[in-house]
């Protein structure tokens, strides 16, 4: 028995048609998640009776981030950095206080817009500020640990930052290229340490679409300053994630939401020799896993 194709009358009756047209999706997962965004998406511009007008200044943002996300900023990333989407999904999928076999793994954050995959090697202790970089020296070190609790030899620690005048070198044609990033091996003891400087606190990218929301908003643009890490090793899941640090000014307020406790480091500050100097210890600790490195944002 054939029944009569409807057509819609009202805002409500679309819906049902929409997911009718995609009810033929092969991929279980596709089907559930269009069915999903689309169902969120009509309710949004029902519940708020979104005008014409706001649905193409919407459309025209969406436009520009693209427009705007090329080899050395990524638009896309930031607005979904400044909606608290991207440490969302860090959160969905790295739960707090999720447990494997006994062992809480250690918090993840999100990627950020400037990873560079193959960041130089670097044997233990050697500082990843090269060429005349400025800054307070900064002296980090750790244990990466399994989900039992032992040290894990030979993990991979990444570690990448911005300048002490808040720039990664993928932003400033001044720094030396890979200038502060760098890759370590952790010793049979499972410990990594390195040298650098003290990061600075950041503003995001304020001079594309995204700037635009920020300042309709009037919401700061300032990142607390902090490290990266992506600490991977052979049959964990690969950790991302940042350490902040204690005394920064803006901890409470990042833009882009990525600070959780857990990810607030003590940058201790002395004095060698009459000069000043901060310390950092940290140990990360890992779950087992897929080992998957992420896409990076910006070659």
């Amino acid at each position: 028995m054939s029944t009569t194709p409807t057509l819609p009358t009202t805002p409500e009756s679309l819906l049902p048609l929409v997911h009718q047209a995609m009810d033929a999706t092969p991929d279980a997962r596709l089907r559930q998640l269009m069915a999903s965004l689309t169902r969120h998406l009509h309710q949004f511009v029902i519940h708020n009776q979104v005008t014409e007008a706001e649905f193409e200044a919407a459309v025209d943002f969406l436009i520009r981030i693209g427009q705007a996300t090329g080899p050395k900023t990524n638009e896309v990333i930031l607005a979904s950095d400044l909606l608290g989407v991207s440490t969302l999904v860090a959160l969905v999928n790295n739960p707090a206080g999720h447990l494997q076999e006994g062992k809480a793994h250690s918090h993840a954050a999100l990627l950020g817009p400037f990873w560079r995959r193959n960041a130089p090697l670097c044997a233990p202790g050697e500082s990843i500020a090269r060429g005349d970089t400025p800054g307070i020296p900064l002296e980090v070190s750790g244990t990466v640990y399994d989900a039992q609790g032992c040290p894990l030899a030979g993990a991979e620690v990444d570690v990448w930052q911005a300048s002490p005048v808040g720039l990664y070198e993928n932003q400033d044609p001044e720094q030396p290229d890979m200038n502060l990033r760098g890759r370590y091996a952790t010793d049979v003891q499972g410990r990594y340490r390195l040298r650098t400087v003290v990061p600075a606190g950041y503003p995001v990218p304020t001079d594309g679409p995204c700037g635009e929301l920020l300042r309709a908003q009037q919401r700061h643009p300032f990142r607390p300053a902090h490290l990266h890490f992506m600490v991977s090793s052979p049959g964990h899941k690969v950790l991302i994630t940042q350490v902040f640090a204690d005394d920064a000014e803006t901890l409470y307020t990042d833009p882009v939401f990525g600070v959780t406790a857990p990810l607030v480091g003590h940058f201790e500050r002395v004095t060698r020799d009459g000069k000043p100097l901060a310390l950092l210890t940290h140990d990360f600790h890992l779950i087992a896993g897929e080992t998957v490195f992420p896409h990076p944002p910006i070659p």
